[in-house]
C-alpha cells in the first residue's frame, strides 16, 4: 500500500535524509522517499496514515495526507501561492532595512559605537532588526528550535545561528561598548537583515521554479474534469468526479473531456486521443467502443458507461507513475545524500573551530574577525543547492519525457537509459504496424486434408478467436470476410431464384481441448479433427518436414509471415500474413544508430521474414524464431559481453526480455504484462519514442551532473573562503551578507539549470 504525505518544515537535503532514515526504522514501512522540491513523502508498506503522520512528527516535522481530489489540489495551490507571496513580502521588509544599512556602512563607515548618541541610534536599529528576525525570519528560528528539540540540525539551524549571533553580538556592543576593544565595537545589524531578506527571496524564487517543474503533473491532472453529468432514472445531474461509480451512465457533449475509462452505449463522435497515442487524427467512436479518461470528445454527443473510475483509470495510473518517478532517486544521487546526511552537523563543528582559530590566532580585533568568519561559514554552507541538484533535474526530465508520451517508472531508469549502447526491438507492433492482414492462402492436396480456402480460414479462426495476438486478429478478419463473400454469392443466387436476399452472419466453430503453446502456436479439436496452427517450428515438432512447408511457401514474398495449419498431424495449408513496416521505423533506426547505439531485432517470426525486415531497415543484426525465453537469453548474452541493453516490445512474449534488460520499454498499446515488466512505457507506437527517451535521459543525466558539480564546487570553495583562508594572502574576508546572497544564488542557479530542460527538444 502506498501513502503520500505533504511535509511541513522540510528546508534542506539534511531534513530529507533525516526523514528517510527515521522512517526506515519504523515498523510497517518498506520504503520511504521524499520529493524535496515538492515536499512530498511517498511511503510503501503496511502502516496507517495516522501512524505514519505520528512517526514523521516524532522525527521533528509536520505532515498531512495528500488527498487526490481537484478541490484539495486547488487548496494546496492557493496555500503555496500565499506562502510564495509571504516570502516575497518578508524579503521586501527585510531588504528595506538591510539595504540602506549596508549602503550606510559602505559609504560612511560609521557603524562603530563610539558615544551615547551612537548607542541610541543603533539601539533603535537593533530593535528594527529584531522585528525583522521575529517576523520575516520567524520560520527560521522556529524550525531551528524544533530541530534542536529533536537533537538535530537543519538549514534553519544554520540561518538562525548565523543571524541570531550577529544580532546578539551587535546588541551587546550597543549596550555594553566598554566590554569590547576599540576595534571590535562594530555592529552587524545589516548582516542579519540582509541574510533574512536574501534567503527569503531565494526561497520565493525556488518555489516559483519548483512550481514550473511540477507543470507536467498539473497538465495531466487538468485533463480530468471536476464535474461529471450522469444520467440516473432518466434525468441528468452534475456530480463531482470522485463520486462517479462503475456502471454510471455519463452524458458527454462536444468539446468535453472524457472523465473515466468507459464504453460507449449511445451516440457517435470523434475523440481526440493524441494525449495517449500521439496520433493527431481523431478516432471514430460508436456504440461498444472504448473511451479513455483524459481524451477529448470533439463533435458528437455520447452516452458512456463507466468501467474504470478513480485510481483505476489509465490517466490516474499515468499520473501515479509520473509522481512515483519524480519522488525516486537515481544512483548518482546517493553521493549527495551521503554528504547531506552529515553536512549540517559538520558545518556547525567547522564554524565553531573557525571561531576558535580566529580568536586564538587571528589579528586584532579578534572578536570581530571571529564573529564575521563563524557567521559567514554558517550562512554560506546551507546545503539547499546540494539537496535540489538531483531532484529538480529528475522532476524536470521525467516531466519532459511525459510531454513526449514517455512514462518513466523511476529515476534509476533515467540514469540507466542514458548509458545504454544496444537496443533490441521486437518486430510485430514495434517495427511494424502491428495490424497484419492475410495476403494469400495456400492449400495442399494431401489425402485427408483436402479442404477449401474458406474452410481453412474458418478452422484457423476457430482456434484464434480468443487470442489477442495481431496475427490472430488478421486470420479472424480474413475468415469473416471470406465467409461473408461466399454467403453474398449464395444470397445473390438465392435472390435470383427465389427473390430473397437474406444474409446470415459468419459462423464460429466450437473448439475442444484448446491449448496455446507460447512461441509456437495453438492447438485444439474441431469435429473430432486434431488441429495445429502455428509456425514452421511447430510443424516440425509434428514430424512435418521443412521440405513440405518450404514447398507450400515457395514464391511467397520474404517479408510475409506464414502460418501453417495441420489436420491430424498432416500439413493442410498455409496462411500468408503481411505486417507493413511503420513509415518512420527506418528514420528512427538510423537516428538510434547515429547516437552510437547498436540496433538488433528479436522476433518469433521465421528467418525469411525477419531477414527481409532487417534488410529494409538496415539493422545491425536480427535473431528469428525465438521463444520468449530465447529473447531473454539474447539479452543475457549481450549483458555478459558488458553491453548495456534496452529492450522494446509490446507482447506477452516480450515480457521476460523486458524484465531482464537494463531498460525495458513497453509500447503503450501492448499487453498489460509487457507494460508491467517494463521500466518505461511509450504511449506513442513509434520507435522514434525510444530515441526520444534516450535523448531525454542523456540530457537529464548531464543536467544532474552539472547541478551536482556546481553544488559541490560552491560548498567546497565557499566554506574555506568564508572561514578566511584567503585572508593571509589578500587581507579580504567574505561578508556574511555576500554569503547569504551566494547561498540564495547557488539554489537559484541549480533550479534555473534544471528548468532549462523545459526547453529541451530531442533531435529528430
Amino acid at each position: 500500500m502506498a501513502t503520500t504525505l505533504i511535509l511541513e518544515g522540510v528546508r534542506c537535503a539534511g531534513c530529507v535524509g533525516k526523514i528517510e532514515r527515521g522512517l526506515a526504522e519504523t515498523p510497517g514501512v518498506n520504503d520511504a522517499r521524499v520529493n524535496f522540491p515538492q515536499r512530498r513523502l511517498r511511503v510503501e508498506g503496511d502502516i496507517s496514515e495516522i501512524a505514519l503522520i505520528s512517526a514523521v512528527e516524532e522525527i521533528g516535522f509536520g505532515a498531512k495526507v495528500d488527498q487526490n481530489s481537484p478541490e484539495y489540489r486547488a487548496q494546496l495551490q492557493q496555500q503555496e501561492a500565499r506562502t510564495y507571496r509571504l516570502r516575497l513580502r518578508s524579503a521586501a521588509l527585510a531588504l528595506s532595512l538591510g539595504l540602506p544599512l549596508m549602503l550606510i556602512g559602505w559609504l560612511t563607515d560609521s557603524m562603530n559605537i563610539s558615544n551615547s548618541q551612537d548607542q541610541l541610534i543603533w539601539g533603535a536599529v537593533g530593535l528594527l532588526t529584531l522585528a525583522v528576525l521575529a517576523f520575516p525570519g520567524r520560520h527560521f528560528f522556529t524550525g531551528g528550535w524544533k530541530a534542536l528539540q529533536h537533537r538535530s540540525a537543519t538549514m534553519d539551524s544554520l540561518v538562525a545561528l548565523g543571524t541570531g549571533s550577529a544580532w546578539l553580538y551587535s546588541m551587546a556592543v550597543v549596550l555594553f561598548p566598554d566590554l569590547f576593544p576599540d576595534g571590535s565595537r562594530h555592529v552587524y545589524f545589516e548582516a542579519s537583515a540582509m541574510i533574512i531578506g536574501l534567503i527569503n527571496l531565494g526561497n520565493a524564487i525556488e518555489m516559483r521554479g519548483q512550481r514550473q517543474t511540477s507543470s507536467a503533473v498539473e497538465k495531466l491532472l487538468n485533463l480530468q474534469p471536476k464535474q461529471v453529468r450522469v444520467v440516473r432514472n432518466g434525468t441528468t445531474e452534475d456530480i463531482a468526479l470522485e463520486d462517479v461509480q462503475v456502471g454510471d451512465q455519463i452524458q458527454l457533449r462536444p468539446g468535453e473531456q472524457i472523465p473515466v475509462d468507459a464504453r460507449v452505449i449511445e451516440g457517435q463522435s470523434l475523440v481526440d486521443e493524441s494525449m495517449l497515442s500521439g496520433e493527431p487524427v481523431p478516432v471514430s467512436k460508436t456504440s461498444g467502443a472504448q473511451v479513455i479518461a483524459g481524451t477529448l470528445n470533439q463533435i458528437g454527443s455520447l452516452i458512456i458507461e463507466a468501467e474504470k473510475v478513480g485510481a483505476d483509470t489509465v490517466i490516474s495510473k499515468i499520473i501515479d507513475m509520473v509522481q512515483q518517478a519524480q519522488a525516486s532517486k537515481p544512483a548518482i544521487a546517493r553521493l549527495a545524500d551521503s554528504v547531506a546526511a552529515v553536512f549540517v552537523p559538520v558545518v556547525l563543528v567547522f564554524s565553531a573551530l573557525t571561531a576558535v582559530a580566529w580568536y586564538l590566532f587571528g589579528p586584532e580585533p579578534q572578536l570581530t574577525y571571529m564573529l564575521i568568519t563563524a557567521t559567514t561559514v554558517l550562512v554560506i554552507a546551507c546545503p539547499c543547492a546540494l539537496g535540489l541538484a538531483t531532484p529538480m533535474a529528475v522532476m524536470r526530465g521525467i516531466a519532459k519525457a511525459a510531454d513526449y508520451g514517455i512514462l518513466i517508472r523511476n529515476a534509476e531508469t533515467l540514469q540507466s537509459a542514458a548509458g545504454i549502447d544496444t537496443v533490441l526491438l521486437d518486430k510485430t507492433g514495434t517495427l511494424t504496424e502491428g495490424k497484419p492482414t492475410v495476403t494469400a492462402v495456400g492449400l495442399t492436396q494431401t489425402a485427408g486434408t483436402n479442404i477449401s480456402k474458406t474452410e481453412l480460414l474458418q478452422l484457423a479462426a476457430a482456434l484464434e478467436q480468443h487470442s489477442e495476438h495481431p496475427l490472430a486478429a488478421a486470420i479472424c478478419q480474413a475468415s469473416d470476410a471470406e465467409q461473408n463473400a461466399a454467403k453474398n454469392i449464395s444470397s445473390e443466387q438465392n435472390a435470383s431464384e427465389n427473390g430473397s436476399s437474406e444474409q446470415s452472419s459468419s459462423e464460429k466453430l466450437i473448439v475442444d481441448n484448446f491449448n496455446a503453446i507460447v512461441g509456437r502456436g495453438v492447438e485444439g479439436q474441431v469435429d473430432n479433427r486434431q488441429l495445429h496452427l502455428g509456425n514452421q517450428a511447430f510443424m516440425q515438432s509434428l514430424s512435418i518436414t521443412a521440405a513440405e512447408t518450404d514447398a507450400l511457401t515457395a514464391g511467397m514474398d520474404s517479408a510475409q509471415t506464414p502460418v501453417f495449419l495441420a489436420i491430424n498431424a498432416q500439413l493442410a495449408g498455409v496462411i500468408s500474413i503481411s505486417d507493413p513496416i511503420r513509415s518512420d521505423s527506418l528514420a528512427a533506426v538510423q537516428r538510434l544508430q547515429s547516437k552510437g547505439l547498436q540496433v538488433i531485432m528479436l522476433t518469433g517470426d521465421n528467418p525469411h521474414t525477419a531477414e527481409a525486415v532487417a534488410s529494409a531497415l538496415k539493422l545491425d543484426g536480427f535473431h528469428a524464431s525465438l521463444l520468449p525465453g530465447d529473447k531473454a537469453d539474447q539479452v543475457k548474452a549481450l549483458q555478459a559481453q558488458g553491453r548495456k541493453v534496452a529492450m522494446a516490445g509490446d507482447g506477452i512474449n516480450d515480457a521476460p526480455a523486458l524484465a531482464r534488460a537494463d531498460v525495458g520499454l513497453a509500447i503503450g498499446q501492448g499487453t498489460d504484462i509487457a507494460i508491467e515488466s517494463a521500466d518505461m512505457v511509450l504511449l506513442h507506437n513509434s520507435v522514434q519514442s525510444i530515441a526520444d527517451a534516450v535523448d531525454i535521459s542523456r540530457a537529464t543525466l548531464r543536467n544532474i551532473k552539472q547541478n551536482l558539480f556546481a553544488a559541490f564546487l560552491y560548498n567546497t570553495l565557499g566554506i574555506p573562503v568564508a572561514a578566511g583562508v584567503l585572508f593571509p594572502f589578500t587581507g579580504i574576508l567574505l561578508s556574511p551578507v555576500f554569503a547569504g546572497a551566494a547561498m540564495a544564488l547557488s539554489s537559484i542557479s541549480v533550479i534555473s539549470n534544471a528548468n532549462r530542460l523545459r526547453f529541451y527538444k530531442p533531435e529528430h
